[in-house]
């Protein structure tokens, strides 16, 4: 036993213990500074530090070790405990290092729990999944603030969770989303594992298996969100894995499983009846009896209707029920939620044609819910793939594609998918690896395919870093060229002159 696997708490003894913080990311960063006040002596390793965080670290006298990948740096050699950022692989060679050492590597999470009680200890709930996690996130904290707690979307989501536990105020609730790469690292006993409120996982499909190795390591990752869950444990209805990860959970005695899906749900169930969400876990005479959260009208406003949104919706309200939300609380927060950019975001309708941006589609199970939304799509794909196949994508909706944009690095996929499964539909690929004009072509194509009722939907069904910097930046490039677009044509329509064309390619 070492030193570290004692210390479960804020108010234990960390003072000059030595730690290696490895990446500097916004996960690293919060690390760095929790362990910093703690009074541990942190050492900060990074292959790229930005100025601001640099800057704040040398107030703090945090040293920074800038390493690179295959460097193995000084500061392992003496640390008695490794954090990792959460995008470092298991066979990243500083890791590597580590475990031949013998030192305890956790991940931000690990840490943020043994830690939770600065202030006061928050029940946490845990969400995962391949899509959907950010919306269930923010709708299940939410509808708990509807019911008057104090409550944080934290995590993967953006914030993280060492930033919540160290607020002076606390929390009663923090709703933690969590990455496979999180998970992956999470404790299975002692100090460091996890005991939520409740957790679920949303959907299973293949994503990041570059980063896993194999697809069934992936999905052992994903699991581990439901360990030791003590009051309810959501999954979908319509997606076995997530069942048979439930079945498989150790979880705490008592832990009830709750299922959702867009049909007639049954007990222990929420779901849909004649346009009515419904909750038939949380109620006495649930056999027989039925409680209504709200309708499908109730979530056009938000953005929420679309099938897999509905299921977020679903999902985020078995969590909050089994917090003990009411059906009121859930009901005034659909209301009044309101989408994230990005996500199935309309960004403008102009003579019957709508345009909407779906960035943050990022693989092919995220772009199955954005194409189910809509009957007739000009669709705009491509990027990164990471190893996933578009082609089952592609042959499923084949029926609403009018015309299809490719753009991207890795366009030959979607070539060979179209060519396959659909081949007498339009497909123009976007040549230019210039980011200025790669959307304004695409939308240039787009709307030469487009018309009244059809949308145009953005929805890569890929990453965007082989020409964005992520996906937001994507999608504000979609919208700024929707919107010249738009000016464009309302100009023609008076007689003003047609854009510049700046030579790029089009290819059909």
């Amino acid at each position: 036993m070492t030193r570290v696997d004692d210390l479960a708490s804020w108010h234990h003894d960390w003072s000059g213990l030595r730690v290696a913080v490895l990446g500097l990311g916004v996960t690293g960063f919060a690390a760095v500074d929790t362990l910093a006040e703690l009074g541990a002596a942190v050492t900060a390793v990074a292959e790229r530090v930005d100025d601001e965080r640099r800057t704040i670290l040398g107030v703090l006298d945090v040293p920074i070790v800038d390493a690179g990948r295959d460097e193995v740096p000084d500061a392992l050699a003496d640390a008695e405990l490794v954090v990792a950022s959460p995008g470092l692989r298991p066979d990243h060679p500083w890791l590597v290092a580590a475990a031949d050492r013998g030192i305890p590597v956790w991940g931000d999470i690990e840490l943020a729990w043994r830690v939770r009680d600065k202030v006061r200890a928050a029940e946490w709930i845990l969400i995962t999944g391949t899509n959907g996690k950010t919306t269930t996130t923010q709708l299940t904290a939410h509808m708990l603030r509807a019911a008057g707690l104090r409550v944080a979307p934290v995590g993967n989501i953006g914030t993280p969770v060492l930033d919540a536990v160290r607020d002076p105020q606390g929390f009663d609730v923090l709703v933690v989303e969590l990455s496979s790469f999180q998970l992956h690292a999470m404790a299975d006993d002692g100090p460091g594992a996890l005991w939520p409120h409740s957790a679920a996982c949303l959907n299973i499909d293949d994503d990041h298996i570059d980063w896993h190795g194999s697809a069934a390591a992936y999905r052992a990752a994903k699991a581990k969100v439901y360990h030791n869950a003590r009051i309810a444990a959501v999954y979908g209805i319509d997606d076995p894995a997530t069942q048979h990860m439930v079945e498989e959970a150790e979880v705490v005695e008592g832990c009830r499983a709750i299922g959702f899906g867009l049909g007639v749900p049954g007990p222990s169930d929420l779901g849909l009846v004649d346009g009515i969400l419904v909750d038939r876990a949380f109620l006495d005479d649930r056999h027989r009896q039925a409680l209504e959260l709200g309708s499908l009208d109730d979530l056009e406003p938000g953005g929420l209707r679309s099938p897999h949104m509905t299921r977020n919706v679903l999902a985020a309200a078995a969590l909050a029920r089994a917090f003990g939300a009411e059906p009121a609380h859930v009901r005034d927060a659909i209301r009044s939620f309101r989408l994230d950019r990005h996500r199935t975001e309309l960004i403008a309708d102009v003579d019957g044609v709508r345009w909407v941006d779906d960035s943050k589609a990022t693989n092919p199970h995220a772009a199955e819910g954005s194409l189910s939304a809509f009957e007739r799509v000009v669709w705009i794909v491509g990027g990164l793939f990471k190893g996933a196949d578009v082609a089952p994508l592609v042959e499923r909706h084949a029926r609403r594609i009018v015309a299809a944009v490719a753009i991207g690095v890795e366009r030959g996929p979607v070539r060979e998918a179209f060519a396959r499964h659909a081949p007498g539909i339009p497909l123009v690929e976007v040549e230019t690896a210039d980011t200025g004009a790669v959307m304004r072509l695409a939308v240039e194509a787009a709307a030469a395919h487009a018309a009244p009722g059809v949308t145009v939907l953005l929805a890569p069904a890929a990453a965007s870093m082989d020409q964005f910097e992520d996906y937001a930046a994507r999608g504000d490039r979609f919208a700024e060229a929707v919107r010249a677009q738009r000016d464009r044509t309302e100009r023609d329509r008076e007689g003003g002159a047609h854009g510049d064309d700046d030579g790029s390619r089009l290819d059909h």
